[in-house]
Parts: structure tokens; sequence; C-alpha cells
């Protein structure tokens, strides 16, 4: 089992953590980025504490920072793979 997160679970941390609804979909479009979402720099920072509370992992400095999902889950997977 793969502690790896895609655009379904992104979505709904995204809800969770930073009070914005998208659809997965949405997210995996080319030239998605944060920001045409409404999702902030604040409210990925709630989705990274959320990742490493509830998967047991560090997310990779810089994270909450990234423009895109795509550059993010990059980000959050390379963590993953990186602890494992």
């Amino acid at each position: 089992m793969s502690n790896t997160i895609g655009y379904p679970e992104l979505a709904a941390l995204i809800q969770a953590r930073a009070g914005v609804t998208v659809a997965p979909a949405d997210l995996e479009q080319p030239g998605a980025q944060f920001d045409d979402f409404g999702v902030d720099s604040l409210g990925l920072l709630g989705v990274v504490g959320e990742l490493e509370n509830s998967k047991g992992f560090k997310v990779i400095a810089g994270a909450e920072s990234a423009k895109t999902p795509s550059e993010f889950l990059q980000l959050v997977n390379s963590s993953v793979k990186a602890g494992a």
C-alpha cells in the first residue's frame, strides 16, 4: 500500500483545511494553479500539516509555496518516497 496522494485526496484536504471546494478533475487540468481556486499558501500549509499528522512523514520544505496542484503533489509524493 502506498502513502502517496493523488488529486482526489488533495481536493478533500483542500476542502477540509483551506475551506475551498474544488473538484479533483479541476486540479488535474493542465495549467491549473492554486490561485485559480482561491487557495493560498496558508491553506496549503494547513494541508501540509494534516498530511504530516495523518500520514506520519515530513513534507519537503516549501511545498506550501507550490503554485500548481501538480507541483504540490510532486513535492509531497517525493517526500513520501524519501521517507520510505
